[in-house]
């Protein structure tokens, strides 16, 4: 008989009795709605036919499969401290999961608020507006954008990084209407009358020159391109997109690597390929003690088909020669730079590559055929716009044309360099057009597209440079890497968080062909150094890892009759 039946039989229950019976009669239909009873019965059923060692693991696991999925419960925001002792943030996520608060992951990505060295003097402004950038950016993860992923899933990455992208969009107009509004009231001011530019530059012919004398004008340099300004407090961006990708690939129990190629192509990968590692050995850039300042990295770049591992016992061994060619000679030693290669001091930018040249040869390896060479110029932070040129080396400017043959002559010169980097400033597209046609068949030209991933594409770039930065997110980098032509890079910053090494993941979940860490010296670099050989060696061991000619699309190199066998190994058109 039900209780109700018994309530009509018998009117003579006490209070106690009826509220008790009434409580019952309401936990059978709570347990009755949620099938937990057909539900027990089927675990014990399980149960009794597997007799799993551990009983109460096995029944534990059980339900666990049939617990409520995690939702995000809320996002902290910390303050750490970035390889260069900046102050920078670290985005945690935590869900609830069966019922308990739990922190799931954290991460930080590289900062692009400019790097001031201490002894500039806009160092104590750049600082200020350096710890302004991270205040706001732990204002943003700790209210808003906490209260708004509340309750979402985290392994949507797609709808998670389309509301940090409206937040991000949002802020970032509400500061264009402020700048606007500032930048009116500003012409509304007394006009000033703007200093005389530089006249038309000419150089006079020597009077050893073929034809008469006298003088040509150099063409005056296009303007520069205002730069893509950065939002105080986008790093939150980021840094809240890549900690949620972890936190899906922890509750789906897979790498992130494994994760992140799941959210590309939407399908569970049967085939993973690791990106070759692009080594940086030298460093002659603007910071170096020498006059050079055109060459900001020269960068290994090893045969395809080497494993992780050995890529970097062949960069120390090298780097290790060259240390002892440098301390046996009457040049200057060399110090770790921000990107973790040695800094050398040099006049000429030959001096550098003879001394690569140098140690290959008392190594045994052939340069242009064991290893090739990619020079990174970061062209762009060499022009002097007073002058309208470079500053390839104190003292040493140069026109853009004139910065085309000094890079005609030294590829003519050094066949084993087949990359350049920012060769020119994206302005110059003229000499980029006319730098492809003159060694293109050889060298390939790469473009930075960090700042400006919309930008039309130059001439002759075969490839780009990419780095997840501020409000770049991880569909931002599946988006981009999808829509370019030509292979793609993933690459570093100075300003590396210290312990995080999902950026070899996130190379390798993209799918990338190459991947720039930087230097061998540095925890954060050599922690993501790590990080891919760990990849590496489970791909292998799981049978996973693709084949050589599956594994790596080819950017390096030129036409196929220039090239020997064993270069043609690792040259291809990136088309």
């Amino acid at each position: 008989m039900s209780y109700k039946g018994l309530l009509r039989c018998d009117s003579r229950l006490s209070k106690e009795e009826h509220d008790f019976y009434e409580l019952k009669n309401k936990a059978a239909e709570f347990y009755q709605g949620n099938r937990v009873p057909q539900e027990i019965e089927r675990a014990l059923s399980d149960l009794f036919f597997h007799k799993p060692d551990d009983i109460y693991g096995y029944l534990a696991n059980y339900f666990t499969k049939l617990s409520a999925p995690p939702r995000i419960s809320k996002l902290k925001g910390k303050e750490v401290y970035d390889a260069r002792g900046q102050l920078s943030i670290q985005a945690e996520v935590f869900c609830i999961i069966r019922n308990e608060e739990k922190r799931l992951s954290s991460a930080a990505i590289s900062s692009d608020c400019g790097h001031p060295k201490e002894t500039s003097p806009d160092a104590s402004a750049k600082n200020k507006e350096r710890a302004d950038h991270v205040t706001t950016a732990l204002q943003w993860i700790n209210e808003p954008l906490s209260e708004m992923l509340k309750g979402l899933n985290p392994c949507d990455q797609t709808g998670v990084d389309q509301i940090l992208s409206d937040f991000f969009m949002a802020r970032y107009l509400e500061e264009k209407d402020v700048r606007e509004k500032e930048e009116n009231h500003a012409a509304s001011e007394p006009e000033v009358e703007p200093p005389t530019p530089p006249p038309a530059q000419t150089k006079e012919k020597k009077s050893g020159d073929k034809g008469k004398k006298g003088t040509s004008v150099e063409k005056p340099i296009p303007p520069r391109e205002p730069p893509e300004p950065v939002l105080p407090g986008s790093l939150a961006v980021g840094s809240v997109s890549l900690a949620v990708a972890k936190t899906g690939a922890k509750i789906h129990g897979v790498p992130l690597y494994k994760h992140i190629a799941t959210l590309k192509s939407q399908e569970v990968q049967t085939e993973f390929h690791v990106p070759v590692s692009l080594v940086t050995l030298l460093s002659c850039g603007k910071t170096s003690p020498g006059k050079l300042n055109l060459l900001e990295e020269i960068i290994l770049i090893p045969k395809t088909g080497q494993q992780v591992k050995e890529i970097i016992t062949m960069a120390l061994e090298l780097q290790k020669e060259m240390m002892r060619i440098m301390n046996t000679s009457s040049k200057a030693g060399a110090a770790p730079s921000d990107a973790g290669a040695l800094v050398v001091g040099y006049e000429r930018p030959e001096q550098p590559l003879d001394l690569i040249a140098e140690a290959c040869g008392n190594l045994g390896l052939a340069l242009g055929t064991d290893i090739h060479l990619a020079v990174n110029c970061a062209a762009h932070e060499l022009m002097d716009y007073s002058k309208g040129k470079y500053d390839v080396a104190t003292g040493g400017l140069k026109s853009p044309d004139e910065l085309v043959d000094t890079y005609q002559a030294l590829i003519s010169k050094y066949p084993a360099v087949v990359a350049l980097i920012d060769p020119l400033r994206r302005e110059d597209v003229d000499q980029w057009e006319k730098l492809s046609s003159a060694i293109g068949g050889s060298c390939s030209l790469l473009s930075d597209i960090t700042s400006k991933p919309q930008a039309p594409p130059l001439p002759g770039v075969r490839g780009h440079v990419l780095k997840q930065t501020n409000e770049t997110s991880i569909s931002d980098l599946i988006r981009i890497t999808a829509e370019l032509q030509g292979a793609v890079i993933m690459g570093t910053t100075c300003s590396e968080p210290c312990s995080d090494d999902s950026l070899s993941d996130v190379a390798v979940g993209l799918g990338m062909g190459y991947v720039k860490l930087g230097g061998l010296s540095g925890g954060e670099r050599l922690t993501k150094y790590n990080r891919l050989i760990s990849i590496e060696e489970e791909l292998a061991q799981q049978g996973i890892l693709a084949s050589e000619e599956k594994r790596t699309p080819r950017l390096f190199g030129g036409k196929p009759e220039e090239q020997s066998a064993t270069p043609d190994d690792i040259l291809r058109d990136a088309d």
